[in-house]
């Protein structure tokens, strides 16, 4: 079986493709490597710049080596075998939009330390119980959420309960699995 190929060896090819230096780039995009990328290893430190970084559709196991990314807002991990939100802590000041779909997540233990994050794409994963749901809540910006072909979500969409179910949980979601969350009237004149 092929090697894995390392960060820097994807960083090298990404560089003769986009003509840039990766330490300077704000964009980043080492997706779909072959042979797939496995480990985030701490080649990634290298880049100082980056706003958006893109390693989706690889086997990364573990997110890792973030340490060095002071300026990422976007993180796009989708079609990996993440297992769990551990080594986020290092962005979890700048993230705003973390893409992280088709997964093994099953907790969301650690999601709160991401302070600015208006984005979540997390479809296709292992939730399955409202207690790891509710850890959503702790993100103060939480705007946009998809959280479709989770097992959570499966078996309340079969119900035709899942938009209010997850949204009361979530007051203040602008957008749930690409629909507009609308918000019955009579929750305005609460605090008076």
């Amino acid at each position: 079986m092929a090697k894995a190929t390392t960060i820097k060896e994807a960083l090298v090819k990404w560089e003769e493709r986009a003509g840039e230096k990766a330490g300077e780039a704000t964009a980043v995009k080492l997706y779909g490597q072959a042979p797939p990328i496995e480990k985030m290893d701490a080649s990634l430190s290298t880049l100082i710049n980056c706003e958006r970084l893109s390693l989706s559709t690889n086997c990364i196991e573990k997110i890792a080596n973030l340490n060095g990314l002071k300026n990422l807002t976007i993180l796009s991990l989708g079609r990996n075998n993440i297992k769990n939100l551990n080594g986020l802590e290092a962005v979890g000041d700048t993230l705003v939009e973390l893409w992280i779909s088709y997964n093994l997540i099953e907790k969301l233990k650690g999601i709160h330390i991401m302070k600015k994050l208006k984005v979540l794409y997390m479809s296709n994963n292992l939730v399955k119980e409202w207690g790891e749901f509710a850890k959503l809540a702790e993100l103060p910006c939480l705007l946009d959420l998809v959280f479709v072909g989770n097992p959570l979500e499966e078996k309340f969409s079969a119900e035709g309960t899942w938009m209010d179910e997850a949204s009361k949980r979530l007051p203040k979601l602008k957008k749930l699995d690409g629909t507009p969350v609308i918000k019955a009237e009579d929750d305005e004149g609460e605090d008076g």
